[in-house]
């Protein structure tokens, strides 16, 4: 196999494009002796609720932690549902389980592989009320249908939790990801379209109470110092990821705009091909997380461009109904043939013009093997 020259995902490249005032952002934290909880956490979270629109934003240890706190914070608890995808990483699945809640899956549309509020709708009128909460994934860059999720969950008094770690940024029907439900959950992986140089995460919510409670649960409930008000956890973003993420925030809307420039170039050299692409519905700014394709033959296509140096993604391979630890016996035909079929491109703000045409390239050429 030749070394793998262009990558999927590039953090390093995030890190250089930046390097200088992220050093500069760094030293500024290790001169402070402020090092968890302190100024830049405060300044990255009024800024990043900023970003989407005002409300409060709460920096937590990762996303994973950011979805099970802020379930906790909309008043899931054990033995509730939780209904999300089964397309998605364990993380989400892994999130809803940490608090004893029980999972059930929804089926996708078919061309965004988001949840579909349809049948939402069939799997809160079957559970007849039991389902508590439900958690949209906005996948690969491309926002769920919150319009209509927001609308079925209404009518039968479910809170929704968005689940924004692939789409910083984007937009459905006028408004940013993570503003549509009760609260959002974000990651700062460093691979994200927004993200540190290690572990992160926010909770996002224009209900003050709701961020109140997960400042809370973020650090052992404490509102007064080693006094346990409610049973929390320790889960702190720390000062030097959020001074990274103060600096990268900065760029995010730029970055977000080469992504964009890029997947437009891939859609134009790759149209009429042998591989489906990705779909983009009305109403909606995608912020090409991924670059995903879908082939019957994504095996055969994953191998032929490793051998040609280019690296590719599955994301995911296996849907969480169909492995060991959240096995259920449950139909979802359209999800498991988008997990069978994905293949995601490189695609991030350090590749170029040509870079992608080198990609389309190889795709084209396997086509006529």
């Amino acid at each position: 196999m030749a070394d793998i020259t262009l990558l999927t995902a590039d953090p390093k490249a995030g890190f250089l494009a930046h390097a200088e005032e992220i050093r500069a952002a760094i030293e500024r934290v290790l001169a402070s002796g402020y090092y968890i909880l302190g100024p830049e956490v405060e300044a990255f979270e009024r800024e990043w609720a900023a970003y989407l629109g005002g409300g409060y934003a709460v920096g937590v240890a990762n996303g994973t932690e950011a979805i099970e706190l802020t379930l906790r914070a909309v008043g899931v608890g054990r033995g509730d549902a939780v209904a999300t995808v089964a397309n998605t990483v364990s993380a989400t699945a892994a999130a809803i389980e940490q608090i004893g809640a029980r999972l059930v899956f929804v089926e996708i549309d078919p061309a965004t592989m988001t949840m579909s509020a349809e049948a939402l709708g069939d799997v809160l009128r079957k559970e007849g009320g039991a389902v508590k909460a439900v958690v949209p994934v906005h996948l690969y860059g491309h926002p769920a249908d919150m319009p209509r999720i927001v609308k079925v969950a209404e009518r039968f008094g479910t809170k929704v939790v968005e689940d924004c770690a692939q789409a910083h940024g984007a937009v459905v029907g006028g408004r940013k990801v993570g503003t549509w439900g009760e609260a959002a959950a974000f990651s700062f992986y460093p691979t994200k379209n927004l993200g540190a140089l290690g572990d992160g995460g926010a909770v996002f919510s224009k209900q003050a109470a709701v961020a109140e409670r997960v400042r809370l649960l973020r650090q052992y409930g404490w509102r007064e110092r080693y006094r346990s008000e409610v049973a929390g956890r320790n889960s702190r973003l720390d000062e030097m990821q959020a001074a990274v993420l103060r600096v990268k925030l900065k760029y995010l809307e730029e970055e977000n705009a080469k992504r964009r420039e890029l997947a437009g170039r891939y859609v134009a050299g790759l149209k009429g091909g042998a591989v489906k692409l990705p779909a983009v519905a009305a109403g909606v700014e995608h912020v090409w997380h991924q670059f995903v394709v879908r082939t019957e033959q994504r095996e055969e296509l994953r191998a032929f461009l490793a051998e040609r140096g280019v690296g590719c993604a599955v994301l995911y391979p296996v849907p969480l109904h169909r492995q060991a630890a959240y096995a259920q016996a449950v139909s979802l035909p359209e999800t498991e043939r988008a997990c069978a079929e994905v293949l995601c491109l490189p695609v991030h703000p350090g590749l170029g013009a040509a870079d992608v045409d080198r990609v389309c390239g190889e795709i084209l050429r396997w086509t006529d093997a």
